[in-house]
């Protein structure tokens, strides 16, 4: 009889849920490790405004991809699914179940699903991109993506540059929309997956969000990003709040405007991340306040079939 794979548990859900907490819970619980999937938390100059793990956390239980790299440095999706899988081969040498975590569904599903191969793009296109948006802003750019593959819009952070000149290249190299290049086949992987997703009501989880905003704003964040602001361009920067304290140095926005616009954003981005996550019908989903030693056992249970 073959052995049994080994198991990657995967923690997904909107930002402020408590992921991290339910994390460190299982992990203890299986006598493993955590990979971290959190596009933004890798970099070791965004603590506070990521909301990296507690010293006390990572002290706790091992954690791998948090505070790994710089935002000076490119680091790609690609890049982290490699790293990555390596990191839970390594691990899965010496234990059966290994835990992954993060809001970011693009990252996880890397992980579970495999990076989705898209075509090269001219480096004249991309400097085309980048020169209208510096012409005619982000406004127009948008519009054209709204139009060209509403189905990207509706999920792309729609303020991030970056990602909205990604997805208009492809279209302009291909003639073929961003999300056309998409798995729909999972990539086979040599363990298994449970996944455990978080949840709350709306208003329940847009007032942790805008707790935790208070509350990063009370541990620094606006001296955090004020030692960032010369590198605001930088793709790693472009992430809420950040963005919007960059705009209140510019004197876009008030200090209070500027807080209220991270609150907001953020709230949207949790939207996004709930919309992305309902998709994938493998998660079994549990209310936020759900004892994590009931998560447990539901997975023991799933694992023992």
């Amino acid at each position: 009889m073959p052995s049994k794979k080994k198991l990657l548990i995967c923690i997904v859900g909107p930002t402020a849920i408590g992921k991290t907490s339910l994390s460190i819970k299982i992990a203890k619980a299986f006598s493993t490790e955590i990979v971290s999937a959190d596009s933004r938390q890798f970099y070791k100059e965004m603590k506070i405004g990521t909301a990296v793990p507690s010293a006390e956390e990572l002290k706790s239980i091992p954690h791998h991809f948090i505070q790994t790299k710089s935002v000076k440095n490119d680091y790609t999706v690609g890049d982290f699914e490699k790293e990555a899988l390596l990191k839970i081969d390594d691990l899965f040498r010496n234990r059966s179940v290994t835990v992954l975590v993060g809001g970011s569904g693009l990252y996880v599903d890397a992980i579970t699903k495999g990076f989705d191969k898209f075509p090269e793009v001219p480096s004249e296109i991309r400097e085309r991109l980048n020169n209208e948006l510096k012409l005619g802003g982000l406004k127009t750019l948008q519009e054209e993506l709204e139009i060209i593959d509403p189905l990207y819009f509706q999920k792309v952070d729609i303020n991030n540059p970056h990602r909205i000149i990604r997805a208009l290249e492809i279209y302009r190299s291909s003639g073929r929309p961003y999300t056309s290049f998409l798995k729909n086949e999972k990539d086979e992987r040599n363990f298994e997956i449970i996944y455990i997703g978080l949840t709350a009501d709306r208003e329940i989880v847009y007032n942790r969000i805008n707790n935790r905003v208070d509350c990063m704003i009370a541990d620094g964040l606006i001296d955090e990003a004020k030692e960032l602001y010369e590198l605001k361009d930088l793709n790693a920067l472009q992430t809420v709040g950040y963005r919007e304290l960059f705009q209140y140095f510019d004197g876009i926005f008030t200090k209070e405007e500027a807080i209220e616009e991270i609150k907001k954003n953020t709230r949207r981005f949790a939207k996004r991340q709930s919309t992305w996550f309902r998709k994938n019908e493998q998660i079994n989903w549990f209310n936020y306040l759900t004892n994590p030693n009931e998560i447990i056992e539901f997975i023991r249970s799933k694992n023992a079939r």
